[in-house]
């Protein structure tokens, strides 16, 4: 009901009973927005007031999600007017099943700091333009908060969909109960409760998220319990067996202990480090790791807060851990990966999932697995490589539901345990070494060049092309250092080249920043 000098406001003199409720939900595909919005049209209805639900659909990344847009008022006999969809600055309620969601509605106009609650899921979604950056394109959740406070009258933002998943359900119930708790509808829990239960399908699990997201939202939600250190072990070796539990968790409490000794600021990067290491591999590969980083605290100090080294326990694990058709094989038929896929799939218990995988191995991936002097012998001969290729090159189909699908991809998964015979890991593993031993050699001149070379090992992952364009870009980054290694922004310029590299896949921005390298003075910047 509107004034109609004034289209954005309650008419002049509107009563408490006349004031017309405008909510909007925004939500992805998979979300249940629409079961959201009409639990919330029920909820009104059963609680006096009329109400209309309409949605607008977004298109994919650019205008974003599903508006589900909801009007109500109390019934007086006397039918209000209803809008089909919201308008900027007159929103009352807004709710967003994903952070982002809550950023364009905040662009959109439709989060204003006098009036709207807005209810956010704290999670993400990549969009697509923090997808395809090759390095890491996502923006910053904490702007999004920050702007969402200041914003919104009132905002209430944790993570609704790790609710949903803990409790089998789906984001909608706990978005529902996130609203329910913010008391920003004047309506009861139980009310809220009929309305999920009248649905007849889920209502258990439904009712359980609903419950947990209400009490987060009131703040009378019990603290998650810490994970018992036995859990903490055995998800960090994830290894299977080598020669019985006791021994793997004897020999993973010596490396810890070893991190132990550690500066202070190192020890969380370096426990992460070990974790995936040794899942990766084994307890002695982890043990390599730390021998390597020993290398770099050695030489640091606090002067700097440990930069070098909490930079070295993170590039080293990431550049141990290559991806190579053992890891993709390994990964592919781990039990978590089917309960994963269940889960996300919505496959119910004792149903059938059939999961087909996609493989196109190359010559060098072939090669990459055998012994390292059968693998180098045909890369060294091109006819017998082009002969095998031909053979090899073309794309694959498994499917791992089927005996068969899955134990070929068992069978290399385990190949891991002879992996450091195999030609793949010794050209991985001198390729480390140089890139080490060159970051390490620069730290007596230039600490801040060292730590900048550490970090441009970021450069370099995936598997197959993908590597071989990433470790291009790092080789073209790395070449520049010969041309900035006497300035004292050194370090500065490398960083440069490497965002450039990860701004975009194929390298046309690198290319104009080495150009502008190249224009350098070449005599030192003081």
């Amino acid at each position: 009901m509107l004034d109609q000098a004034s289209p954005m406001r309650p008419k002049a003199g509107a009563t408490e009973d006349e004031r017309v409720i405008k909510l909007a939900v925004l939500a992805v595909g998979g979300q249940g927005g629409g079961v959201l919005a009409d639990w919330i049209t029920d909820v009104a209805e059963r609680n006096g007031y009329v109400a209309q639900s309409t949605s607008v659909a977004g298109v994919a990344q650019r205008t974003g999600a599903t508006i589900y847009y909801i009007e109500m008022a109390r019934d007086t006999g006397r039918l209000p007017v209803f809008a089909l969809s919201p308008s900027q600055g007159d929103v009352d309620i807004l709710i967003a099943a994903e952070l982002m969601e809550a950023g364009r509605a905040i662009i959109r106009g439709f989060v204003t700091p006098e009036r709207t609650t807005l209810i956010a899921s704290s999670h993400r979604i990549a969009a697509v333009s923090e997808k395809i950056e090759p390095g890491d394109g996502r923006a910053s959740s904490s702007k999004v908060h920050a702007t969402a406070e200041a914003a919104s009258k009132r905002f209430i933002a944790f993570d609704m969909e790790k609710i949903a998943a803990e409790n089998g359900s789906m984001i909608s119930a706990s978005l529902l109960g996130a609203l329910a708790g913010s008391d920003a509808l004047p309506f009861t829990r139980e009310s809220y409760e009929q309305a999920i239960g009248a649905g007849g399908r889920g209502v258990k699990a439904s009712l359980a998220a609903f419950g947990a997201a209400f009490d987060r939202a009131r703040g009378t939600a019990a603290p998650a319990p810490k994970p018992a250190e036995p859990a903490i072990v055995e998800s960090a070796l994830g290894v299977g067996r080598v020669s019985g539990p006791r021994n793997l968790l004897r020999g993973w409490q010596a490396l810890a202990a070893h991190i132990d000794l550690m500066p202070l600021a190192v020890r969380d990067m370096a426990l992460r480090g070990l974790r995936k290491v040794v899942d990766y591999q084994d307890i002695a590969y982890g043990r390599d790791y730390l021998d390597r980083l020993d290398k770099a605290v050695a030489l640091d100090s606090a002067d700097h807060a440990h930069a070098l080294s909490i930079a070295a326990a993170k590039h080293l694990a990431n550049a141990m851990c290559y991806d190579d058709m053992i890891r993709v094989a390994d990964l592919k038929t781990r039990s978590t990966r089917d309960r994963r896929v269940r889960r996300e799939a919505g496959v119910k218990d004792g149903s059938i999932l059939q999961v087909t995988e996609y493989f196109h191995p190359r010559i060098e991936e072939f090669c990459g697995t055998l012994p390292a002097r059968l693998g180098s012998y045909i890369e060294s001969r091109p006819k017998l490589a082009a002969f095998l290729d031909r053979r090899i090159n073309h794309g694959r189909r498994i499917r791992t539901d089927s005996f068969a699908g899955f134990a070929a991809l068992w069978f290399i998964g385990g190949l891991r345990r002879w992996r450091r015979s195999l030609l793949r890991h010794r050209v991985e593993a001198a390729h480390l070494e140089r890139w080490y031993a060159l970051a390490l050699g620069y730290l007596p001149a230039n600490y801040a060049l060292a730590v900048e070379i550490l970090n441009c090992r970021r450069l370099i992952k995936g598997y197959s092309d993908t590597h071989v364009r990433a470790q291009s870009k790092f080789d073209r980054v790395l070449s520049a250092l010969d041309l900035v290694k006497g300035r004292s922004d050194a370090a500065d310029w490398i960083r440069r080249l490497r965002e450039a590299a990860l701004k975009d896949e194929k390298g046309d921005m690198l290319d104009g920043a080495l150009k502008t390298v190249a224009t350098l003075d070449q005599n030192p910047v003081d």
